[in-house]
């Protein structure tokens, strides 16, 4: 079965680097996919490689698409893993999205119901107006698991308000389409019946076809499987990352109180940045990490029951394999 690991968090505290780090960790002796769900993209700069709106492989010594041939391995190869990345193109999952919007105004219009394009698109976004790229990452989160072509898949997910949304969307937009379906099927029998009282026998040869509704019920089933996924202990596991800072402590403490009201797994924080080697003779470096070590143990406190893993500051900007290794040795397995 392939395992999920979630970075959430307060923008701007590391969580690409963590995701980008703990996906070359994996990539070591196991198939692993990092994703990045964020609008505003950084993943590519931290592995410093050109990454599409297609899962590509960048371990490979030939970088490669999705669903091109492997290369045989030589016969005394040992056994190892690959790194794939993606960023998601939310202008193409939305095109999936419409369609099924599309779908039902259609129907609802052969019986008579009006509804524009607009007016059903809003019953779809039920409470999330500009919620397609969460759509489109709970969407995702499905196709990558049931392709079976990966063994861990680390979800570098967009800020905290963000991430709520994606964790809201498997029962919003639930009610929404079972909104939909009901007045869909009401609006098929008026049809229906209106057709036979015209036509009689002749009637069941229209060519009905419930393609969309299978469609419909195909995208239903994708969001459940996707709250399956997101709630069990067994494959998925959220690490919310923040840095030794009131407010990204705040935050954190936030965010942790809704994933668990959502019934997602949250094990370990990490807070990112610290000063651990301050220079000798710099009255401001040793105050700064004191100031850490400070906001350390609120951290510990405030989240008594969830491990702590600390992660260095380092000197630069943080990118490329050789910084994000060091970044790697101190992350959990």
């Amino acid at each position: 079965m392939t395992d999920c690991i979630f970075y959430g968090g307060k923008g701007g505290v590391g969580k690409t680097t963590c995701a980008a780090a703990t996906a070359l960790k994996f990539a070591a002796d196991r198939e692993t996919l990092v994703v990045s769900t964020d609008p505003a993209h950084s993943l590519a700069d931290s592995l410093e490689a050109d990454i599409g709106s297609e899962p590509t492989e960048l371990a490979a010594p030939v970088v490669r698409e999705r669903g091109d041939a492997v290369p045989a391995p030589a016969a005394d190869a040992d056994p190892t893993g690959g790194l794939w990345a993606v960023e998601i193109d939310p202008e193409t999952q939305r095109e999936r999205y419409e369609k099924l919007a599309r779908a039902l105004a259609t129907d609802l219009r052969r019986a008579g119901i009006s509804l524009s394009d607009a007016e059903v698109e809003r019953l779809f976004a039920t409470g999330a107006p500009a919620g397609s790229d969460e759509i489109a990452a709970l969407d995702l989160l499905v196709e990558y698991v049931d392709a079976g072509e990966w063994d861990t898949i680390v979800f570098d997910t967009a800020p905290t308000g963000h991430t709520l949304r994606l964790f809201d969307m498997p029962e919003v937009m639930g009610l929404a389409l079972e909104t939909a379906r009901s007045l869909r099927g009401q609006a098929k029998r008026i049809g229906n019946a209106a057709r036979t009282a015209v036509l009689g026998p002749m009637s069941m040869m229209t060519g009905n076809s419930d393609d969309e509704d299978e469609s419909l019920e195909a995208f239903q089933a994708r969001l459940e499987r996707a709250r399956d996924l997101l709630v069990d202990p067994s494959r998925t596991e959220f690490r919310v990352v923040l840095t030794p800072e009131s407010m990204a402590i705040s935050e954190s403490e936030r965010l942790v109180d809704r994933l668990r009201e959502a019934g997602v797994p949250v094990e370990r924080l990490l807070v990112n940045r610290i000063l651990e080697d301050p220079h000798e003779g710099c009255p401001r470096c040793r105050s700064r990490r004191e100031r850490h070590e400070a906001r350390l143990a609120e951290v510990r406190s405030t989240f008594p029951d969830l491990e702590v893993v600390t992660l260095p500051e380092l000197e630069g900007e943080v990118g490329g394999r050789e910084s994000l290794a060091v970044i790697a040795e101190r992350l959990p397995a």
